[in-house]
């Protein structure tokens, strides 16, 4: 199977984002790939750069909604499993959400970040309510999906709670600075979590200049085995397309050691 990872740059133009995702999720059929993932607000300002004023229920959309009907009528045209990230409005809340849709233009449902960051140029505590869903893997035409987002891919429980569901590939829509982290410390922290836990992660990065903020790129898929497979360019848009061999899973050491030879009982997890 092929994975696509779209890294794009949002302008303050939410339309011509939409228009533009659009058209790399083209551009990722063409070369052939069967499940699409987006970065995070991959189409909005990632707007907890600056702390919220005034009331941010205005800047989020509801799901099903105008951003998640668009890309469900291009995933059924094209037959592809999309994962797009947005922030999503519900009744007087507002998450930061993957809406997960498979090839028919159905949507599965929707991932919301569970671990809320806080800290300079992320000030997330103002705009998302903490996701209350836990940590859902989906049946798709692509293969069993789990998402973590951003942040919530620091937590190694969420990451083995994705496996122990039966995830194939786990899915990390991002928004990763140059310089935020020591050099391969994100890439490397994934290539563990796929080792460990016997699934592909595919990070999809945001990219580009915006406001102080200097997003990397650098999309990258790890395997089951810890191998990064492909990685995308720093600084530019690109559609980033390679096979993934689901038939690796099963093969994995996670599944044919670690999982069979846990001990919960000893270290429950409270």
């Amino acid at each position: 199977m092929k994975i696509a990872l779209i890294q794009q740059q949002a302008t303050e133009d939410k339309q011509e984002n939409i228009d533009r995702g659009l058209k790399h999720l083209e551009e990722a059929a063409q070369q052939g790939a069967q499940l699409a993932v987006y970065a995070e607000l991959a189409f909005t300002c990632f707007y907890p750069q600056h702390r919220a004023r005034g009331d941010v229920l205005m800047l989020a959309e509801t799901v099903p909604g105008p951003t998640t009907d668009a890309f469900a009528a291009k995933a059924k045209e094209l037959g592809m499993t999309v994962i797009i990230n947005l922030f999503e409005r519900e009744e007087d809340r507002t998450y930061d959400s993957s809406p997960v849709i498979d090839s028919d233009g159905t949507l599965l449902g929707v991932t919301r970040m569970v671990h809320i960051a806080d800290y300079a140029c992320f000030y997330e505590k103002d705009y998302y309510t903490p996701g209350g869903r836990g940590a859902p893997v989906y049946d798709t035409s692509a293969g069993k999906v789990g998402v973590a987002i951003c942040y919530d891919r620091h937590y190694p429980e969420y990451m083995r709670a994705l496996g122990l569901k039966g995830a194939e590939v786990v899915v990390i829509p991002q928004a990763g600075t140059v310089g935020e982290w020591p050099e391969g410390l994100y890439e490397a922290e994934l290539q563990v979590a796929s080792f460990q836990n016997g699934y592909y992660c595919a990070l999809a990065n945001r990219v580009g200049r915006e406001g102080e903020m200097d997003f990397a790129g650098e999309s990258f898929v790890a395997s089951p085995s810890g191998d990064v497979l492909a990685r995308a360019p720093r600084d530019q848009d690109f559609v980033l397309v390679t096979d993934i061999d689901l038939a690796k899973v099963a093969q994995s050491h996670a599944r044919t050691m670690f999982y069979r030879d846990r001990r919960p009982d000893v270290y429950p997890l409270n």
